[in-house]
């Protein structure tokens, strides 16, 4: 986990010195740092009870109101049920599960900005799988890994964004994401059989560098 997780940092860290070496070049630079809150559709639990990180940098490319963004994001999503009342336990089913999943994630989205205040976004992710650690009955499954398949390793989503700036270069961020694609296929002990799909709700503080500079360029073209 530890090496994996070193791979994560070395990656945002090489995008974030590449994005400081081209920002001269009219594309802008972006810190984004915050929190999901998920679920997973078809593993039979409800609500967005997982909650996790969203961290990384972005490179945008300014077009008029328009403008185009790539993002390098260490990204946390899953699902969790805390265990039953005592009361209600039945069959020693605590009710209790966790699942993690850790991606590092390529997002690239178009936006529209209105009045230099809100912006909309929408586009789609590829996303790699890096870890993933699940329990059930408060007990680790030690069959669940990588390399064993039962998650899939890559993960496509679509994405619809919204900005606010908050003061200066400083913004809201929310996202909504959704797998396009499956991420398992599983049957449960009831002999039923679901797809199962990755949904997401993301809360960030975005920071933008040099937006100012770049725009008055872009307008003096």
């Amino acid at each position: 986990m530890s090496y994996r997780f070193f791979k994560i940092i070395s990656i945002i860290i090489l995008f974030a010195v590449c994005l400081n070496k081209i920002n001269g070049q009219n594309i802008m630079g972006a810190i984004n740092v915050g929190m999901n809150a998920t679920q997973v559709d078809g593993d039979m639990l409800y609500g967005y009870h997982k909650f996790g990180w969203n961290i990384g940098p972005s490179a945008i490319i300014p077009l008029g109101k328009f403008s185009v963004t790539l993002e390098t994001i260490f990204d946390q999503k899953g699902s969790y049920q805390k265990p039953y009342p005592d009361i209600a336990y039945t069959n020693k089913d605590t009710g209790m599960y966790k699942l993690n999943l850790t991606y590092v994630e390529i997002p690239l989205l178009i936006n529209y900005t209105d009045k230099d205040y809100i912006t909309f976004g929408t586009g789609v992710s590829w996303a790699k799988l890096v870890n993933v650690e699940e329990w059930e009955q408060g007990k680790k499954i030690e069959t669940t890994t990588i390399q064993s398949g039962v998650y899939k390793q890559n993960d496509w989503d679509v994405l619809v964004d919204v900005r606010l700036r908050i003061y200066k270069n400083l913004k809201f961020n929310f996202r909504y994401a959704y797998s396009i694609g499956s991420i398992r296929t599983r049957t449960f002990n009831n002999g039923v059989t679901r797809h199962q799909f990755n949904n997401v709700l993301t809360f960030r503080l975005v920071w933008i560098f040099n937006e100012k500079n770049i725009k008055k360029n872009f307008f003096k073209k």
